[in-house]
């Protein structure tokens, strides 16, 4: 009865906006698509003075990675070896550019103003998408609407529901629902950097989104949206530990689902009301579960603003982060990460502003979230706490996988700007393979209570 009261109350501030959100955009509108906006409603057009070019849309897949091992977890390789800075952005010089910077990475500035830095490149728009993702999203531009006030997206499955947002829920679930891969089996590390050392953490994660195959395309529904297994490897504390979860497409009809494996009872539970501010395993309670890819989950707790679009310096095309040849040793100085193999370029995001309903609760009143334009990633979330101050300030870097034709994760980066440590989430550099990708061979049947027993034992 309370999760119930509570879901009532989250939907209920939707309802001003609800029959807006659920209108369609015109005909004139979706013509632009293709045209003077790309096929995911990005501006195709560069900046006034250039330091944004045209979208070129060049290469699709592996076609400027010739080398590329399909779906077999193939290390990323830079596909701009040449590029060098144009310049660096300091604590000395961030006047000259506080236009085009988040609050997060002024903060980093100031915080460390000897050693933190943003080395800033040429920009590259130089990636399409497939034809089929295309198509998707000229369909939902036509026809998607958000549901239940909010809670739910009736749409084509495949790609981003609302090339064209109208209000800050249909940007948030373009965010939840980009293009991403059909299935995923992928080792990963993360550390905790303090300054009494490192504590090391790595899961081992598989998952399975049906939504993003290939070749299927499907109405969403009131079910499962996707599956995934996490079994935790390190730290020796935790290791052992293994979570399922599935992911509703419509949070007002069913909720999260998550079951746990504990290796010290051996026991399967149901983890109750999973997600939101709930701690994430291997990182020693460092980040909460729905600050994963920057924002995961239900959009119930907050009420979400669009805020418009911005040019700011983003990391992008993060080729040399996720390079074997970038060892952890390298990557990892103490007060943040080496800025020395960071790209961050000049590209449009929009800002998605999240505010704490009234009579929710969350470690994060307030989130600003911002989303590149010719993807709909988040690229960097400022986080405040209690009393509307910055306190945490992530950073996700992205760059292209051949694999699925797309934008992918690789390691994210969260700063706590009170204690001055900070977790790099997600690495893969000294791992034998990256993330296998669209390889295939999952089922909805490998994602149970039973599943997470077994592999747990």
């Amino acid at each position: 009865m309370q999760q119930q009261a509570l879901r009532i109350a989250a939907t209920g501030a939707f309802v001003l906006f609800s029959a807006h959100a659920m209108a369609a955009i015109s005909a004139s509108e979706a013509a632009r698509l293709g045209k003077d906006l790309t096929c995911v409603g990005a501006e195709r057009a560069g900046n006034a003075d250039g330091s944004i070019p045209a979208f070129s849309g060049k290469w699709l897949g592996a076609q400027a990675n010739p080398g590329w091992k399909m779906n077999a977890g193939s290390h990323a390789s830079d596909v701009y070896p040449n590029d060098k800075p144009l310049f660096v952005i300091t604590a000395a010089n961030m006047e000259k550019y506080a236009d085009k910077l988040n609050e997060g990475q002024k903060a980093l500035l100031k915080k460390y103003p000897d050693s933190y830095n943003m080395p800033v490149y040429q920009s590259r728009r130089d990636f399409r998408y497939p034809d089929y993702v295309c198509d998707t999203v000229l369909e939902n531009a036509k026809t998607a609407k958000v549901t239940d006030n909010g809670m739910g997206v009736d749409a084509t499955t495949g790609a981003i529901p609302f090339p064209i947002p109208k209000n800050g829920i249909e940007a948030l679930w373009n965010m939840l629902l980009p293009h991403r891969p059909y299935t995923v089996q992928t080792v990963r590390d993360n550390a905790t950097v303090t300054g009494n050392g490192i504590v090391w953490g790595r899961l081992k994660s598989v998952g399975l989104t049906p939504a993003y195959d290939p070749k299927v395309r499907s109405k969403t529904s009131d079910g499962v949206f996707s599956y995934y297994m996490t079994s935790t490897l390190l730290p020796e504390r935790e290791k052992g530990g293994v979570t399922v979860s599935h992911e509703p497409y419509n949070f007002a009809k069913n909720y999260r689902l998550a079951w746990r494996y504990d290796p010290g009872t051996r026991r399967v539970r149901q983890v109750p009301g999973f997600g939101f501010d709930q701690p994430v395993a291997a990182v020693s309670g460092s980040m909460v579960i729905d600050e994963d890819r920057l924002f995961n989950g239900s959009p119930e707790r907050y009420d979400w603003k669009l805020a418009g679009k911005r040019e700011i310096y983003i990391p992008y095309n993060a080729y040399r982060v996720a390079s074997p040849k970038l060892k952890y040793k390298d990557l990892l100085t103490q007060k943040h990460p080496n800025p020395e193999p960071m790209r961050y370029e000049l590209h449009r995001v929009w800002v998605l502003e999240g505010k704490l309903k009234p009579g929710m609760r969350h470690l994060y009143p307030k989130r600003v979230i911002f989303l590149d334009e010719d993807s709909w990633h988040g690229v960097y979330s400022d986080q405040y706490d209690g009393q509307g101050k910055l306190w945490r300030a992530a950073i996700a870097h992205h760059y292209y996988s051949p694999d699925f034709s797309g934008q992918f994760n690789s390691t994210t980066f969260y700063h706590d700007l009170n204690s001055g440590s900070y977790v790099a989430y997600g690495m893969l550099n000294e791992q034998s393979k990256s993330d296998v990708l669209n390889a295939g061979g999952l089922n909805p049947e490998d994602f149970t209570a039973d599943s997470a027993r077994r592999v747990g034992k």
